[in-house]
């Protein structure tokens, strides 16, 4: 039996995503993304925990997130998790994990200026439906 790997994200972004141009004319973003969660603790009081996740996409992906992706802009990833290593300066190896996006939905209201921001991967969207944004007076609590 084959294993899965997939993982499923709805968060905000830390920052604008950092998009490179490779010379084979292929696009690739990076960029972090915020995940939280809201409990009360045994006294009753109300604890958020937010998890940092990086987040890469490759073309076409990555050119719709350069186009309308922003800092603080809510949107759902799809994907699968990957490590990399290398070695640093110093020669000591590093590692990292990733989230590879397949799919991206574009959450919340659209940019200023409006257009026609899309709000699927060209991909798949026919099978894919918008998911729901977080009620507004939930924003509040976000980390940015």
């Amino acid at each position: 039996m084959a294993g899965v790997n997939k993982v499923i994200l709805v968060g905000n972004l830390g920052k604008d995503p950092e998009v490179r141009h490779l010379d084979n004319g292929r696009a690739v973003a990076n960029f972090s993304l915020a995940t939280s969660e809201t409990y009360k603790n045994k006294q009753g009081e109300r604890v958020t925990n937010t998890e940092w996740h990086n987040v890469v996409l490759w073309t076409p992906l990555a050119e719709i997130a350069e186009r309308f992706l922003k800092k603080g802009g809510q949107v759902y990833i799809e994907g699968k998790l990957t490590t990399r290593s290398w070695d640093d300066q110093d020669g000591n190896k590093r590692y990292t994990t990733e989230v590879v996006g397949r799919e991206m939905t574009l959450l919340g209201s659209r940019p200023e200026g409006g257009g026609g921001a899309p709000q699927s991967s060209p991909a798949n969207p026919a099978t894919e439906s918008p998911v729901s944004s977080i009620p507004e007076d939930d924003t509040d609590d976000l980390p940015f």
